[in-house]
């Protein structure tokens, strides 16, 4: 059998770390090296043990989550497990390095265990309404109002297109996915979010980079804001 995956817990509440430790530490395939109160202590335990996965809360006294997640990322895959679940802690944790988020009261135990099992493979794990706040956030930071859009123009007058008319050119599920392009994550990372397979994905963004004319994501990005010469076709 293969060594058991080493887990570091960090959460302030001592009621939820014994929880964890318990449910996870019951299994063969799983052992619990250390648990942490906060980010300093979950950094120490993790330089101490190298764990393969830190399962990691966001508030935290002293040294929060997010503040200590830079600095955990290096040393060991990072899974979010947390109640806080608003729109900009989920998009800055992932932008910070998380792996994954989970929302407490929104998965099983095997399901835990599974996101375990992915964020240790590299595969990013999303919760449902961790998935919809990003989503969300995304879509909020990406789409500019109307009256911001006085250079907005088309692909023959060699202008760029804002979001607001591209959206007219993707289908909504091609604008979401491209929302996340934009956001940096990886096909991966996109097709957890979405809960779609990687091959989903991959089909998606080859119709988007052909609506905007686009060779790469670069370009895809440069003209999702709006910054970038050339347009997007017309697809009906």
């Amino acid at each position: 059998m293969p060594p058991p995956l080493r887990i570091v817990v960090a959460d302030d509440n001592p009621v939820v770390r014994a929880g964890l430790a318990a449910l996870l530490s019951g299994r063969d395939d799983i052992e619990v090296v250390a648990e942490a109160a906060d980010g300093r202590e979950a950094y120490e335990q993790a330089v101490r043990h190298r764990p393969d996965v830190i399962l990691l809360d966001v508030r935290m006294p002293g040294v929060d989550g997010l503040t200590a997640l830079p600095r955990l990322v290096p040393l060991a895959p990072v899974l979010m497990l947390t109640y806080s679940h608003e729109n900009e802690t989920v998009y800055e944790a992932l932008r910070r390095g998380a792996g994954g988020y989970l929302v407490h009261g929104e998965f099983s135990a095997d399901q835990l265990v599974r996101a375990v099992g992915d964020i240790r493979a590299g595969r990013a794990h999303f919760s449902h309404s961790a998935a919809g706040a990003l989503l969300a956030n995304v879509r909020q930071f990406t789409q500019r109002p109307l009256h911001a859009q006085s250079n907005v123009g088309h692909s023959s007058g060699g202008q760029a297109l804002s979001p607001a008319v591209l959206s007219t050119e993707l289908s909504r599920r091609e604008g979401e996915i491209m929302d996340l392009i934009a956001s940096g994550m990886t096909n991966q990372q996109i097709a957890a979010a979405c809960f779609i397979s990687q091959k989903t994905v991959k089909n998606h963004i080859n119709r988007i980079f052909a609506k905007l004319n686009a060779r790469n994501r670069g370009e895809a990005i440069a003209r999702w804001y709006g910054a970038a010469p050339g347009g997007a076709h017309r697809h009906d």
